[in-house]
C-alpha cells in the first residue's frame, strides 16, 4: 500500500552544485555518435534472448540503418555469445566503416576471453566496467573508495596488456563508471582519472568514457548537470570520448540523453525503441528523429521504420507500442474531430504552399519520410468530426465534398459509429456515403440517357429515367442545364427542388479522369437535401447529381 507520507521512506535526488551551468542555454546542432547496444543490454533483457540468426538479423538491420558502433555481445557470458561474435569477425561479416564493441566485467579471466573472441578484428571497442556508487561498494561489495579505484586500475591496465599481444587489431577503449548517476562525482571523476593515467588517451586515440544512469533517480536536469560538470572537471577533455547511457525507469531516458548531449557529450548509447534492462534504454529512434524534426539530420536512416518494426519485433519477440513515439500504429492518427479538421486543412494549407516547409497540425513529422501514407492519419469513430469524414472519403474515393454536405454527411455517419460502437474503415464510410446518397442500391430516378438541346437562357433537357422498374421518357426547359433538369422532374414526377448551391471537381489528374458534381437543393418545406453524381463526362455527372437528391427525398421521405 502506498504510504501517505513517502519521505518516511524515500529520499529526494541532491542538487548539483553547479551555479553557472551552461546547458540550459545550449542547443543541440549535430548528431552525436551513436551507440546500438540492442544486441548487448537489449539482448540481455530479453525473456527469450536472442539465438545467432536473430542477432545476426539485427547486426545486418543496425548496418543498413547506418550505425557505426554495434555493441556485438558480452563474449565472456556464454558460448553462444563468444561463437557469433568470433563468427562475425571469421566471416568478414564487419562492414569496414562499422567498429564492433563488446562489454567485459572489470575480471581478469573475462577480459582474458573478451579479447580472444575479436582475434583478427580490423578494429575494436573493448568496453569494461565496474560499479562504484555507494549502495554498491556498501551493500554488493562491501569495498571502500580506493578498493573499488583499484579494481578500475587493474581492468585498465589488463586492457592495455591484452591489446598489446595483438597488434594487428586497431584497438579502442571504454571505461563507465557503472552507476555513476548515483555516485559522488568527486569519486566518479577520480576513478575516470586513474584508468585515463593507465592507457594514456591523445585527441588522435582518445577513451571512451560512458557515463551511465544505470539507474534512473532522479529527473534528467540533474543528469545533464552531472554530464556538465564531468566535462568540466575532466583532465584532457579533448583525449576523451563522454558517452551517455541511459535507461528509462523514471519515464525520461530520451529527455536525460538530451539534454546530456546539451551539456557536452559526444556519444549516445541505446537501443531501437527503449528495448533493455526494466523500463528500457534510451531509444536511438526517437532521439534521431527528434533532431530530424529540427532541421538535423540524424546520420540514421528511417525512411523504412515499419521494416525496422518488423525487424525488431521479430528478433526481440516484443511488440513495438501503437502509441511510441514516430512508430507506433496509432502515432500519426487522429480520432477526435477538432484534430481531424485542423489536419485536414494544415494538409491544403501545404498542398497550397509554394515551399518545402513542413507545418501540418498534430503531425511534427511527414509521415511519408518514414514510408507511411496518409491514408491512416485520420480514422473514424464515435468521436471523429466533418473534417475526418471528409478526409477519409477524399482519400479513398477522391470526393472533396462541399462544407455543408461534410456536416449532412457527418451525421450519418456518427449515427453509424454510435451503433457499431467501433472504428469505423474506409470501406464503411464509403458504403454509408454511397447508400446514404443513393448512388447504389434502390434509386427511384435513375439516369438512362438524355439530350440536351436549345440555345443559351432556354436549355431542353429530354431523357429517359428508370423509375420503379419501367422507362421513362421527360422532357423539361429551363434557362440552364440544371434547371431544365428540376422541371423534367417536376413535370414528370411531381418531385419539385431548387439548387441552393452547386460545385464540381475533377477525381484524379491527367486526361482520363472522371468528374464529381454535388448539388445542395432546397425543398418547398424548405428542407436541405444533398446530391453527389459522378462520371467522364461533368454534365452527366451534373444530372446524376440532382438526381441523386431527388432520390434521397424518395427513399428518405
Amino acid at each position: 500500500m502506498m504510504l501517505t507520507d513517502p519521505s518516511l521512506k524515500y529520499r529526494p535526488f541532491p542538487q548539483v552544485d553547479l551555479p553557472d551551468r551552461q546547458w540550459p542555454s545550449r542547443v543541440i546542432t549535430a548528431p552525436p555518435r551513436w551507440l546500438s547496444t540492442d544486441m548487448r543490454d537489449g539482448n540481455q533483457s530479453l525473456i527469450d534472448p536472442m539465438n545467432a540468426e536473430k542477432k545476426r538479423r539485427f547486426f545486418d538491420l543496425l548496418v543498413k540503418v547506418g550505425v557505426k558502433e554495434i555493441e556485438v555481445g558480452f563474449p565472456s557470458a556464454g558460448a553462444t555469445e563468444f561463437d557469433f561474435i568470433s563468427g562475425l569477425v571469421r566471416d568478414g561479416a564487419i562492414p569496414d566503416d562499422v567498429i564492433p564493441q563488446v562489454l567485459t566485467q572489470a575480471r581478469a579471466d573475462l577480459i582474458a576471453t573478451t579479447f580472444e573472441s575479436l582475434r583478427g578484428a580490423k578494429k575494436a571497442i573493448v568496453h569494461v566496467y565496474n560499479a562504484i556508487s555507494p549502495a554498491w561498494r556498501n551493500i554488493v561489495f562491501q569495498m571502500e573508495r580506493p578498493q573499488v579505484r583499484q579494481i578500475a586500475v587493474d581492468a585498465a591496465k589488463l586492457l592495455r596488456d591484452h591489446a598489446a599481444a595483438q597488434p594487428d587489431t586497431d584497438w579502442h577503449f571504454e571505461y563507465s563508471p557503472e552507476t555513476f548517476s548515483t555516485a559522488e562525482l568527486d569519486f566518479s571523476l577520480e576513478c575516470c582519472e586513474a584508468v585515463m593515467e593507465i592507457l594514456r588517451p591523445t585527441p588522435e586515440r582518445p577513451l571512451i568514457l560512458n557515463l551511465p544512469a544505470t539507474v534512473e533517480c532522479a529527473t534528467p536536469n540533474i543528469y545533464a548537470d552531472q554530464i556538465e560538470w564531468i566535462c568540466r572537471n575532466i583532465s584532457k577533455r579533448d583525449s576523451v570520448v563522454i558517452s551517455l547511457h541511459t535507461h528509462n525507469d523514471r519515464g525520461t531516458g530520451v529527455a536525460a540523453a538530451e539534454l546530456g548531449i546539451m551539456a557536452g557529450a559526444d556519444r549516445v548509447e541505446g537501443c531501437l525503441f527503449g528495448n533493455g534492462e526494466r523500463t528500457g534504454n534510451c531509444d536511438l529512434v526517437t532521439v534521431a528523429l527528434n533532431m530530424y524534426t529540427q532541421g538535423i539530420n540524424p546520420g540514421l536512416d528511417f525512411s523504412d521504420i515499419d521494416e525496422v518494426i518488423q525487424t525488431v519485433e521479430y528478433c526481440n519477440q516484443l511488440p513495438v507500442h501503437p502509441r511510441h513515439p514516430y512508430a507506433g500504429e496509432l502515432v500519426f492518427t487522429a480520432f477526435s474531430g477538432s484534430h481531424q479538421d485542423a489536419i485536414k486543412k494544415g494538409f491544403a494549407a501545404q498542398e497550397a504552399r509554394n515551399d518545402q516547409i513542413w507545418n501540418v497540425p498534430y503531425l511534427p513529422i511527414d509521415p511519408k519520410d518514414l514510408g507511411r501514407d496518409y491514408e491512416a492519419v485520420i480514422r473514424v469513430n464515435s468521436q471523429s468530426g466533418k473534417g475526418g469524414v471528409a478526409w477519409v472519403l477524399q482519400q479513398d474515393k477522391g470526393y472533396k465534398l462541399p462544407k455543408r454536405m461534410q456536416a449532412d454527411f457527418s451525421r450519418v455517419v456518427q449515427a453509424l459509429a454510435d451503433s457499431s460502437s467501433r472504428e469505423l474503415n474506409a470501406a464503411d464510410i464509403g458504403e454509408a456515403f454511397e447508400s446514404h446518397y443513393c448512388l447504389t442500391g434502390e434509386q427511384p430516378y435513375a439516369l438512362i440517357d438524355y439530350h440536351e438541346g436549345g440555345q443559351a437562357g432556354d436549355r431542353i433537357f429530354t431523357g429517359k429515367i428508370g423509375h420503379k422498374g419501367s422507362e421513362r421518357s421527360v422532357s423539361g426547359r429551363g434557362n440552364g442545364l440544371l434547371s431544365s433538369v428540376l422541371a423534367a422532374l417536376r413535370d414528370e414526377f411531381g418531385v419539385e427542388l431548387e439548387i441552393a448551391d452547386y460545385s464540381e471537381h475533377a477525381i484524379g489528374a491527367g486526361s482520363d479522369v472522371n468528374a464529381a458534381a454535388y448539388v445542395e437543393c432546397r425543398t418547398p418545406d424548405g428542407r436541405t437535401v444533398f446530391g453527389v453524381g459522378t462520371d467522364s463526362d461533368v454534365a452527366t455527372a451534373s444530372v446524376k447529381a440532382v438526381l441523386s437528391a431527388a432520390n434521397g427525398i424518395a427513399v428518405r421521405g
